[in-house]
């Protein structure tokens, strides 16, 4: 096992892990299936499972927020609902109607980097849910006119004011990726996009994102469950094999995130009660071969009581009910974080100090610990009702950003 972590340090060290030796190699997950291209350019993945009647149908498109760019952010996003709406041969709410005759339901999500939309049918209706996908591959634009963007832009606004803009924390992880990503870094921007570039749309920026990014050759249809493999290969060369491959801009892979010092945010949020920091170090994008490790790595740290965080920061000293660590990695780039959101009486300075921990060696009750190391945290501050991060001096206020220093902790 390679537990060299190379990419976390910002200013200070964030830990040393020393390993005990591995293990003999474990039988690894084989999952069977069949995956081919049509000569458009539409990637198939095929895998049966006989365990229950039914067929799972997912298309995923290689564009999530990271194909926009500044000032029309937002627009990855605003598929995911525009795709639900219509197209061609199905007609106004018609994906929603076929799905109710069959017996099921569609749904969808966006990320920074694709967007995926997906139904389970029973399988007798296999046939029904290939088709419907691919008209909205291939005929869904045609119906999308001023009058559809602007419901849809509504609604998308609405959800961000509902999901982000007045929930407790809602805006942190905006705060963290300003500061933490250049502004010509895709993910410099939040996924939802802001209320400006939504109402700055215009119909004809909406169909250029969709016919750069929305074609067969930067997607991937993927059927798997109780299917007839060479009825659905005929089934899917039918109704998506005469959808046209489009030519798709080229994008330079922007540069490995660096940061030359810690830097600090100060964030007051209107809706939070109690107070919390949160720590943020850039590292790999996903698949890395160091990914893999970021993730046990937070799952040492806080997952469960034997771990230091949870000695120090809830047990010993009574700072929090709980400390979180957690990777996530992208496509582009990663991020490594720590969130401590302390009780309502507590300073997050007495938060930041509780800085170096002792890690137990393994016991009975928790197999998986492996060695005694000491672990540090990188300092950082906030006040109560905020969140702050170890990513830039920077703050954000009622007016917008502006430069300043993350003030020392005040009581509630």
């Amino acid at each position: 096992m390679n537990c060299s972590i190379r990419h976390l340090a910002l200013a200070l060290p964030l830990l040393i892990l020393a390993c005990a030796p591995a293990a003999e190699k474990s039988a690894g997950l084989d999952i069977d299936y069949e995956k081919f291209e049509l000569d458009n350019g539409l990637d198939v993945v095929l895998h049966v499972d006989r365990s229950d009647p039914v067929a799972a149908v997912a298309m995923t498109f290689h564009a999530g927020s990271a194909r926009e760019v500044e000032g029309r952010t937002g627009f990855a996003h605003m598929f995911e609902h525009l795709f639900f709406l219509d197209s061609e041969n199905l007609g106004p709410g018609g994906l929603d109607k076929l799905m109710a005759r069959v017996g099921s339901s569609t749904n969808g999500s966006t990320s920074r980097d694709r967007t995926n939309y997906f139904e389970v049918v029973p399988n007798d209706a296999l046939e029904k849910a290939l088709w419907a996908e691919s008209d909205k591959l291939g005929f869904f634009i045609n119906t999308v006119s001023e009058s559809v963007v602007d419901k849809e832009r509504q609604v998308v606004k609405n959800e961000k004011r509902q999901g982000v803009d007045n929930q407790p924390y809602g805006h942190t992880s905006f705060v963290v990726g300003k500061a933490l990503y250049p502004e010509e870094h895709p993910y410099n921007w939040q996924v939802i996009g802001s209320l400006d570039d939504l109402d700055a749309a215009t119909l004809a920026d909406v169909k250029k994102f969709h016919r750069d990014w929305y074609g067969p050759n930067n997607a991937t249809l993927a059927v798997a469950g109780d299917i007839d493999v060479e009825q659905t290969k005929v089934w899917i060369e039918k109704y998506f094999g005469e959808i046209p491959a489009r030519e798709m801009p080229s994008v330079e892979r922007p540069a490995p995130v660096a940061l030359e010092a810690t830097m600090r945010l100060f964030h007051e949020d209107n809706f939070a009660r109690l107070p919390e920091l949160r720590l943020t170090w850039p590292t790999v994008h996903n698949y890395h071969e160091d990914s893999w490790a970021l993730d046990i790595l937070a799952d040492l740290l806080t997952s469960g009581k034997p771990t230091p965080f949870y000695k120090v920061i809830v047990e010993e000293e009574e700072l929090a009910p709980e400390a979180t660590a957690f990777s996530r990695t992208s496509e582009l780039a990663g991020e490594f974080g720590l969130r401590i959101r302390a009780y309502a009486d507590i300073d997050l300075d007495a938060v930041l100090a509780a800085r170096r921990f002792s890690w137990p060696t393994t016991t009975s009750s928790h197999p998986r610990r492996a060695t005694s190391r000491r672990i540090s945290s990188v300092p950082s501050t906030s006040a109560p009702r905020t969140s702050c991060g170890s990513t830039s001096s920077t703050s954000w206020g009622a007016r917008g950003w502006r430069p300043a220093s993350c003030p020392a902790a005040a009581s509630s």
